[in-house]
C-alpha cells in the first residue's frame, strides 16, 4: 500500500494533500486495494456499485458489447483518474458498461459515502478530497464532450483528424502516442477497422501523417 501513496499525491482526487495526510485519510474513506490481471473485469454492466476508483496502474477501458458481440470503447482510464462516480451515489441504476484491465492494472476503491459524509474526527482535508471529486467529474465531462465531437464527424477520415490533431494539441507535440491499438481505436471511434486502416495508410500516402502502431506523427 505504501508504494502507491506518491502515486496518489500525484492524482486530482488528492491535489493539495500530503503524503502523510493521504495516508492518514485511507481508512477514513474506506480504501480498498486490488490487482487485476490483463482482461479481466473491475466491473460488469448491471453490477451496483457502491463506489468509486482511482486506478493506480495500469490501463483500463469502459466498454460495452451489444447482444452480437460488437464492441464499443466508451473511453479510456489512464493512472491516477477515477471512475464509477455516476453509479456509485445512493439509488443509483446499475453500471451500464464494462470497465477491463487492457494490461495489469491496480486500482484503489473508497466507498462513496465515506467520502461525501464528513467523518467523525471531522480530517480537516476531506472537503478538499469532496472538491477535488467535482473538480474530477467535471474533466470527465469535457472529455465526453471531446468523443462526442470525434464520433458525430461524418466520415472515417474526418474522425481520424478529429482524435489525431485533439491528441497532438493535448500532448503539446506533433509525434504522440495514443492508447489504442488499431481495433480498439476503430471501436473508440465507431467506425470499420479495415476502412479505418485504408484511411490511415491513403493520409500517409497523402502526406499528412505518419504512424507506426500507436505512434503518430502528423505533418
Amino acid at each position: 500500500m505504501k508504494e502507491y501513496i506518491s502515486i496518489l499525491k500525484k492524482t486530482q482526487l488528492f491535489a493539495g494533500i500530503s503524503q502523510d495526510e493521504i495516508t492518514a485519510m485511507l481508512s477514513c474513506l474506506g480504501a480498498r486495494f486490488n490487482t487485476y490481471k490483463k482482461g479481466e473485469y473491475i466491473f460488469r454492466q448491471g453490477q451496483e456499485i457502491e463506489d468509486i476508483v482511482v486506478l493506480l496502474e495500469g490501463n483500463l477501458h469502459i466498454q460495452n458489447d451489444d447482444y452480437w458481440g460488437n464492441r464499443s470503447i466508451l473511453g479510456h482510464i489512464s493512472v491516477g483518474e477515477i471512475f464509477g462516480e455516476a453509479y456509485a451515489t445512493p439509488d443509483s441504476d446499475p453500471i451500464l458498461n464494462d470497465v477491463v484491465a487492457v494490461e495489469d492494472s491496480t486500482v484503489v476503491f473508497f466507498n462513496v459515502n465515506r467520502i461525501i459524509t464528513t467523518c467523525s474526527s471531522a480530517c480537516p482535508f476531506h472537503t478538499l478530497v469532496v472538491q477535488n471529486m467535482f473538480f474530477a467529474i467535471s474533466e470527465k465531462n469535457r472529455k465526453l464532450v471531446q468523443k462526442l465531437r470525434h464520433i458525430s464527424k461524418r466520415s472515417t477520415r474526418e474522425k481520424l483528424i478529429s482524435y489525431l490533431s485533439m491528441e497532438a494539441k493535448r500532448q503539446n507535440s506533433a509525434s504522440f502516442t495514443i492508447p489504442f491499438n488499431r481495433q480498439q481505436l476503430a471501436d473508440f471511434l465507431s467506425v470499420d477497422r479495415s476502412a479505418m486502416s485504408n484511411e490511415l495508410c491513403k493520409m500517409r500516402d497523402e502526406g499528412l501523417l505518419e504512424f507506426n502502431k500507436n505512434c503518430f506523427t502528423l505533418l
